[in-house]
This record gives C-alpha cells, structure tokens and sequence, in this order.
C-alpha cells in the first residue's frame, strides 16, 4: 500500500515545524506508563531533545503517534537506546522505522542495545516485504560502556531486572566558564576576536599588557545530565551512576505497600525510586513505569514526596527542560 501524497506533504508541513524551534536540554516523556498501553499512559518511550538532535530511551508500541503529538519530530532522532527486551520497551521499534521511510529518511539511525540488541533489531527491521531506504546500524553495547558523541556522553550500567537489562546515563559535556565581558573591557581588551581568543583560553596581548584568560574567564560549568533506569529492582550501580544528576527518570512501578511484589517481579516501588533518589543526591526525580492498574497517581506522588519532595509523576507529552 503506497502512502497518501496529500497526507505526507501535510506530515512533512509538521515536520519542518517540529524544527524550528531547538530546545537546549528537554525531555519529553512519549510514554510513562509500563507493562501495556492504559487510557491513561503509553509505554515506556523517553526523547531527549539537544541542539538539533533527539536521542530516544526505548520504544514501546505507538511511539511514533505520541511524537506526532508531541512538540518535537521522530525525523530527527539520531540514536536509539533501548535498555532490555521486553516488549513494552521494544515493540515500537518496526512502526517508527517504517514511518521514517515514509517520510523520506536519508539520514542513518544507530541502535544501541544489551548483548542481543544487533540480531533482534535486525530481525524487526526485516519484517515482511518492508526494508527501509537509509542505513540502521545497529550495536551490542556491555554495562560500563562509555559512547562519546557530539557534545554528549552516554554511559550504561547493569539494571537488575529480570532479563538482561542496561541502566543510561546522558551526560552533556561540561561547558566553558562565563566570559566576564566587563572585566575584559575594563582590562582594556577591545570588544572583538580578542573576547573569543580569551574565552577560547588564549593570552592577549593589551598595550604591552597580558591578560590571561583565568581573568576574564569563569570556572568550567558541569554539563547537565539525565539518568534513566529503565526497568530495575533498587540498585547500588543505577545510584552510583545517578550521583548529583540534574535528573533521575526511574522504575516506580507499583505502590510502596507492595514493595515485596515489585522486588519479585524485577520492579520498584515508589518508596524504592525515592530513596535512590534521596541517596544519590538528584536535583529531580520523575517516577515511571506506572502500573497501568493506578488511574489517579496523586497518592503515589504523596508517598515519594514523604521521602524525595522533588519528585512528578510525569503525564505522557509531558516536558522538561534542563
């Protein structure tokens, strides 16, 4: 069946929209629920928008319809990273994949994934007749890997979950310290290339004079950084990795009163996201992978917010900027 030309001019209208405006560091949370979608929330799919590029945590079924409802484009995503093989975390791959062939993608998709990521994505992209038009390459990546990209990092730990299962970090580079332009001004450095040569940590030569850049120039700024657990019992490594993070998105999935269950079925509770919140120092913690049994959830932000005040249970579409 081809595509409606009418339709896709219309969907590259939004598209091109979708782009226009390039949130610095923000989350949208396409899916906040777990296990299958509810009327209440889809499963489970995190887009991070930065500069120009959105990198995605997992892809439950439906993804690509809540990017269509959403202030950013699934046209965009460079990488993918899904963090085990359940189907409420995978299933949306095959959909977004042909809905970008459809639209015309050129550009290659990278997948990154727990050791068995490279066959089965593999084996989705090559359902029935359809074969995407642009490259997908497609990686096995081990907990304690550390991927440098463009202004970012992103770093994986073991969850404990029961299959195997990665916990990600996404860490900005750290940033240049503030250029002080009035200092630099009232050292005599001419408003010009020499503001970029200082700021770049080069000496400038004034009337005879040095100015060094430590005089004009701040301390370097850390980077932001976001921690997601995907789907995890507590865990001391997902703590460690979320130490002092501007965000903790993490596995809540059931009520603190039945913490015992949620431990036997690889899950946390909402007491168990709050403590490793509170432990690890984060600025915010959204609780996720909401049971889809809890219509209303403003009991479960009360129990967190017992333990961690700085705690949301974020709705699907849901954004944040960093």
């Amino acid at each position: 069946m081809g595509f409606d030309e009418n339709v896709k001019y219309s969907f590259k209208n939004h598209l091109y929209k979708t782009r226009q405006s390039d949130a610095y560091m923000k989350i949208v949370f396409l899916g906040a629920g777990g296990s299958y979608p509810s009327p209440k929330r889809n499963v489970p799919a995190i887009a991070v928008k930065y500069q120009s590029e959105v990198i995605l945590f997992d892809c439950g079924e439906g993804t690509q319809r809540q990017f269509i409802q959403s202030s950013i484009s699934f046209m965009d995503i460079k990488r993918i990273f899904v963090t085990h093989f359940h189907g409420d975390h995978f299933l949306g791959l095959p959909g977004l994949i042909q809905s970008m062939n459809l639209n015309d993608r050129g550009e290659e998709l990278e997948i990154y994934g727990p050791t068995g990521n490279k066959r089965i994505c593999k084996q989705l992209v090559r359902l029935g007749y359809f074969r995407p038009n642009f490259p997908v390459k497609v990686f096995d990546i081990n907990p304690g890997a550390q991927l440098k990209f463009h202004g970012y990092s992103v770093e994986s730990v073991s969850s404990d979950h029961n299959v195997p299962s990665l916990a990600f970090a996404l860490k900005e580079e750290d940033k240049k310290g503030r250029f002080d332009r009035e200092k630099a001004i009232e050292l005599g450095v001419p408003v010009g290339p020499s503001f970029s040569k200082l700021h770049e940590g080069h000496d400038v030569e004034v009337h005879g004079k040095v100015v060094k850049p430590d005089q004009v120039v701040g301390p370097p700024r850390r980077g932001k950084m976001m921690v997601y657990s995907g789907d995890t019992r507590p865990c001391s490594d997902i703590c460690k990795l979320a130490e002092n993070a501007d965000v903790l998105i993490h596995d809540a999935t059931l009520e603190s009163k039945m913490s015992d269950i949620a431990i036997e079925r690889g899950h946390s509770s909402v007491r168990h996201a709050a403590e490793i919140a509170e432990r690890a120092g984060v600025d915010k913690l959204f609780l996720f992978h909401m049971s889809p049994r809890y219509d209303s959830v403003d009991g479960l932000k009360s129990e967190a917010r017992e333990i961690f005040k700085m705690t949301t249970i974020p709705q699907d579409l849901f954004e944040y900027e960093i």
